[in-house]
Formats: structure tokens, C-alpha cells, sequence
């Protein structure tokens, strides 16, 4: 195209420009001690709001800033202009407009902000991973200078949805502890009437592949997946657990997680948010005063309760070390999960996959609380953002309207039992639901690693409630060869899949959804184990272990198996213990204990390196994060443990460069 085509003027009337204008009449609400005593920004920021259209009569209400993760532009009738990254951050922005006209109404002042989210789902198998998990901390630091640099914010309001951008926010509110605060979760999107959840749907390409649907099959069920325009995804992955995990924390009000994107009862719970962070301010109840170490046990409770994500292992540590809490151990995560019983029944845990809007209408989090209440497992005198404890709280929702209407509704429109979704210790154990997460050790993982053992397939584990796998290992060092293995046959039932390489140093620990949604689909995946430093949506099923530590790269020993080695593994799903080892070759079979000397006098993997595409901003975060504890501290950034690194590494330089001298 010419320039002249490109730069062509369609209207004259363009060079019609104004260079100054009147200017707002009135006058400011200005003292002479404000003159005096008030910073030159505070008394500025007042001709900004002015300037912005603000009527000048109502300058001096309290100031209260909205954060959201909203993504892409839509008209006045929701079409898209510009689409979002997902539909988890496309209707936020009306929950943003809904708490906003209750602050006015209690004549405050709405100040607004946005830092978007990527979606996990759409970056499933590409080089946008490696950007998945770093993008949380980076957004976090964002998020929190947001909130200082409106140094006259008296609360602040945290809105999304997703599954970085919520534990994102919620890391922020907590390192803004002297601030009244509230998260408002974004909800959930729908179902369709007759197709696949969204997580399904991400398998079409692995199940066309193995013959197990037609190209037909594929682009109806794909069409149809995403079946509403907002909201989280309708599996109970790392979006619905931060929600629930946002509520159990106190840091959300009773019954706003999993809410249905942009129906009347998500927009009527950011009303309620608005209302609950104006009487916050004025009671002078802080996030400090929330966010406490009961509050993050009662978080690790619940989550144990619903059968969350293994993601939130990185993100309740790292919310806990914002608030400067007690950040949680494995040792603190074995003895939750082996005293809270899962009692709920969701996609994709089962063993009914009801979606997360039935888990909402069932009674969502207070719901799950009211048993765990009578099992004595929760501090109910914490303190919640409603102003209350939780124990206030649960009272009311036992006998609130609200439980008893949805529960109609549930039963009324989908024929469900609300008591079929989330049910009581009893049932669930009669039905078969087990504890939430084991985590292995072993010559493989000597510093543990992590599995969701209750999506293991019932089918495949022995009568006495213990996993057993013994296999040939089929090595990957990367997560793309591996997929492409699935898709060209190669892998079969009973093979055990090692994928190196895909922790912090690796890819920036990318999630490996892809893997375990098509071993979850395929008909011969259950048959199938997988082993990697990489970590797992919250839709990780089958016998997948993740997190191992310590990774390939920083040369852990899953970095030296090689294909033909052989590998047991043992899960013991009751009572939540588990091993991963290295126990031989096809000519020689180990010990565990001869397994793990032969593994330390190999040399890593010829194939295994950082991946070429690792972008440096994650090669950063993936250098500060490990000496700050690494993934099982939650992947923070312990500022003082990195300046006394540097420190340390700075004195060492000197000297070298004294020595030469």
C-alpha cells in the first residue's frame, strides 16, 4: 500500500483543531490548611478528577480503587469490538461497573484499574507457557504498585477470575495489609446442553488422532464448549479452586464463588462486595486483620474438602509470604489431606461429573464448610470480609433463603440432588471419593513431588486402595515430543511417560495440560503414567506426578532416566502416601537404594537443556524464584534472601577480580 493510500484523508473536518478551551466552572473544595499541609499531588489529583467529569461537589468522598483482570473491548450489547484473552476476563468488567455505582451511592469515589491475564488453556502447548507462571509474581508487583501510586485509596476491591490472575490479585491484597480490601471472583461460565466442558474439548486433536472421533465430531463439540461468554472454565481446575480457596480465606464474601458469569446473582454478589469493603473502611477492619494463619489453614481445609487444583500449592504459599504468614510446608499440606475428607463431586474429580454451576447452586464453599464445620476441622472464629467471623457466617447460611432457593433450582432444572454434589463424610465415603493429593518421594523425586491422587481411575487401582504401576519409562525432554508421541501411536497402555526438562529453569515450569487431559480422554489413558518436573492444571487425572523435585536442570535424577528404564510407582490413595522409583533396566533389576547410586553416578539426559524459546524475563524469574525457596515455597520473590545472595555473590566477583589484580 502507497503512502498516499495509507495516510489519505477521508474528512476535512479533521484540521478543525481546538488549542484551548474554557475550562470546568466552579471552584475546588479546597482549605487554606489544605494548601498548607496537603501534598502537591493529593490537591492535583483533585483537578484530574474534575477534569475526568467528576462533579465537583462530591470530591471528597472516600476513595476506593477497583483492580480487574478485564480483557477485551465489547459494545453496549456485549458483542465483541476487540477480544479478550478468555472468557474469564470478558464480562468482568460489569461486576467492575456494578460495585462501582454502590460505591457512589455511599458517596465514594471509584477509581478503576486494569492489568489483564493470559489463558492457560490457550497457551496449552506453546512457547506462551513458558510465560504462564511468571506472569502471577510480575502481575502481582503491578497490581500492588497500582495500589500505591493512588496514595489516597482508603480500600481497595480486587476483581477476577482466572488461573494467574486471581491468585495474582489475591497476592496483592495480601502484601496491601494496612488497606480494608475484598476480592469479587469472577464466576463460571456454563456447560452446553449437549457437548463437551471446555476441558474436554482441549483433547479433540489427541482423540482425532487415536480414531476416537471424526473431524466432524471435533468442530461441532469445539463450536460448543465454551457455551456463555464469561467466566471461569466449567471444570473445578486452578480458576475455580482460587475462588473457592479467595472465599475460604475470608477475603471473598459467603457465597460468591463460582457464581454463573453475568447472570443477576453475579452481579447482585458485587454489590454486596461493594457494600461489605465500605463498612470495612469503616470499621477499620484491615486485610491484616483477615488474612491470617488460621485463615490460610482454613483455605488448605477447604481446598482439600472441594479436591482443588495441586496449582494452589503454589499459590496459598506464595498468598501466605505476601501477607508475611506462616507459609505452609509439605508436611502441613500431608496432614491436612490426610485428615479432610473429599466431599464433593465435580468435573473432572467425579466419580459424577457435575459442572462447577451445579457445585454453586449445591451450596458452593459454606456448604463444604457446614460438614467440615461439624468434623471440628475449621477456625470459625477467624474474621471475614462480611465484618463477621466465619462462624456468623456459616449461621447464616444455614438458614438463609438463598440456600434453600438454589438448591430448589438445582433440583428443579437438572433433576440433581443437591446432596449428590456435595455430600456429607459419610456418603462420600461410600461413594468412593478419596483424599485430595499424595506426595510421592523416591530415588526419582528425593524432594517430593505431587500427584492428585483422587482423579487415579478407580478401574486401575487394587482392592486395598493402593496404585500399582511397574513399567518401562519412555523419556521425553520436552512436553511437545511427548504430545506428539500420543498423537503418532507411540504410546501405549502400560508405558510410563517421563517428560524432563519443564520445571522453573526448564520452561519456566510450564503446565502440561495437554498431557494429562488426553491420557484423562483417551480410552487406554488410564493405563498410561506420567513422571515430570513440570507442573499440572487443576484438571491433572490419572496416575500424573508432577512437581518433582529437584528438577532436571537443576540436576535431579529424573533428569538421567533414559527410555527402558524401569519405574515403580506406588500410590497409596487412603492413606496418602506414595514412592516413585528407579528400580533397574531391563537386564538388571535394583533396589530402590542401588536404584538411587547408579542414578547419581549417571550423567544427565544427552537432549536435556533449557528450552531455546525461553523468554529472559522468565530466566529471571526463574533464577530468583530458586534462590528464593523455589516451587515449594510458592515461587516468591524472599527479597532479603535475594539481596543477601547477591551480596554474597557480589564479595565473591571482588575478590576474583582482586586476585587477578
Amino acid at each position: 500500500m502507497s503512502l498516499d493510500t495509507l495516510l489519505e484523508i477521508s474528512d476535512s473536518s479533521i484540521y478543525n483543531i481546538q488549542t484551548n478551551t474554557r475550562g470546568n466552572e466552579g471552584t475546588l473544595p479546597i482549605t487554606k490548611e489544605m494548601l498548607l499541609d496537603s501534598p502537591s499531588g493529593h490537591l492535583f489529583g483533585l483537578s484530574q478528577n474534575v477534569g475526568m467529569g467528576w462533579n465537583i461537589k462530591d470530591l471528597l468522598g472516600p476513595q476506593v480503587l477497583i483492580l480487574s483482570t478485564q480483557g477485551g473491548i465489547r459494545d453496549h450489547y456485549g458483542n465483541p469490538i476487540a477480544l479478550g484473552y478468555h472468557t474469564g476476563h470478558w464480562e468482568v468488567g460489569l461486576l467492575v461497573h456494578a460495585a462501582a455505582e454502590v460505591i457512589r451511592e455511599n458517596n465514594g469515589i471509584p477509581f478503576t484499574g486494569y492489568v489483564s491475564d493470559p489463558c492457560d488453556g490457550r497457551s496449552q502447548g506453546t512457547s506462551g507457557m513458558y510465560d504462564s507462571l511468571p506472569y502471577r509474581n510480575d502481575a502481582a508487583i503491578v497490581y500492588r504498585r497500582l495500589i500505591r501510586s493512588l496514595p489516597t485509596r482508603e480500600a481497595v476491591i480486587g476483581v477476577a477470575t482466572c488461573d494467574k490472575g486471581l491468585p495474582a490479585m489475591m497476592l496483592a491484597l495480601a502484601g496491601s495489609k494496612d488497606l480494608p480490601g475484598i476480592i469479587i471472583p469472577g464466576g463460571v461460565s456454563l456447560p452446553p446442553t449437549n457437548g463437551e466442558d471446555a476441558g474436554k474439548v482441549q483433547t479433540i486433536g489427541a482423540r482425532f488422532a487415536n480414531d476416537e472421533i471424526t473431524l466432524k465430531e471435533a468442530a461441532e463439540l469445539g463450536c460448543r464448549a465454551c457455551a456463555t461468554p464469561g467466566g471461569g472454565c466449567q471444570f473445578f481446575g486452578t480458576a475455580a479452586s482460587s475462588q473457592v480457596v479467595a472465599e475460604a480465606m475470608g477475603m471473598a464474601i459467603t457465597h460468591s464463588a463460582l457464581a454463573p458469569s453475568g447472570q443477576s446473582i453475579w452481579l447482585e454478589m458485587a454489590r454486596q462486595s461493594a457494600k461489605a469493603v465500605m463498612a470495612l473502611k469503616k470499621e477499620n477492619i484491615k486485610i491484616s486483620d483477615i488474612l491470617t494463619d488460621k485463615a490460610i489453614e482454613n483455605a488448605m481445609v477447604v481446598h482439600a474438602a472441594f479436591g482443588g487444583s495441586t496449582n494452589l500449592l503454589l499459590h496459598i504459599p506464595a498468598i501466605a509470604h505476601a501477607a508475611g504468614l506462616k507459609v505452609p510446608t509439605v508436611k502441613d499440606w500431608v496432614r491436612v489431606n490426610k485428615k479432610i475428607p473429599r466431599i464433593v463431586s465435580v468435573l473432572p474429580n467425579g466419580p459424577v461429573d457435575h459442572p462447577t454451576v451445579r457445585v454453586f447452586l449445591a451450596g458452593g464453599v459454606p456448604e463444604v464448610m457446614l460438614y467440615l464445620r461439624k468434623l471440628g476441622v475449621l477456625h470459625e472464629d477467624v474474621l471475614t470480609v462480611t465484618g463477621r467471623t466465619l462462624g456468623e457466617n456459616l449461621d447464616w447460611w444455614e438458614k438463609s433463603e438463598r440456600r434453600m432457593k438454589l438448591k430448589e433450582r438445582l433440583l428443579e432444572v437438572d433433576k440433581v440432588d443437591p446432596e449428590s454434589v456435595i455430600m456429607s463424610p459419610e456418603i462420600a465415603k461410600e461413594r468412593g471419593l478419596t483424599s485430595t493429593v499424595t506426595f510421592p518421594t523416591g530415588n526419582i523425586a528425593p524432594e517430593g513431588s505431587v500427584i492428585k491422587s483422587t482423579s487415579i481411575s478407580p478401574d486401575v487401582v487394587d482392592e486395598d486402595g493402593v496404585y500399582r504401576h511397574t513399567g518401562k519409562a519412555k523419556v521425553f525432554t520436552s512436553e511437545q515430543g511427548a504430545i506428539r508421541a500420543i498423537k503418532n501411536g507411540d504410546i501405549e497402555a502400560g508405558d510410563i511417560m517421563v517428560v524432563i526438562g519443564g520445571g522453573p529453569l526448564g520452561t519456566g515450569m510450564e503446565e502440561t495440560y495437554q498431557l494429562t487431559s488426553a491420557l484423562r480422554h483417551l480410552s487406554y489413558g488410564k493405563y498410561v503414567s506420567l513422571i515430570t518436573d513440570a507442573r499440572f492444571s487443576g484438571v491433572s487425572t490419572g496416575a500424573c506426578i508432577g512437581h518433582v523435585g529437584p528438577e532436571a536442570l537443576a540436576g535431579g535424577p529424573i533428569g538421567k532416566l533414559r527410555n527402558g528404564d524401569v519405574i515403580e510407582i506406588v500410590i497409596d490413595r487412603e492413606n496418602l502416601v506414595g514412592s516413585v522409583n528407579f528400580i533397574g533396566t531391563r537386564e538388571r533389576r535394583l533396589t530402590p537404594e542401588e536404584g538411587a547410586r547408579l542414578l547419581a553416578e549417571r550423567s544427565t539426559h544427552p537432549d536435556l537443556k533449557p528450552n531455546p524459546r525461553l523468554p529472559d524475563d522468565t530466566r529471571l524469574w526463574a533464577a530468583l524464584q530458586s534462590v528464593s525457596g523455589g516451587s515449594w515455597k510458592g515461587s516468591v520473590y524472599d527479597v532479603d534472601r535475594i539481596i543477601e545472595v547477591l551480596e554474597a555473590g557480589k564479595e565473591i566477583l571482588a575478590k576474583k577480580r582482586n586476585h587477578k589484580n
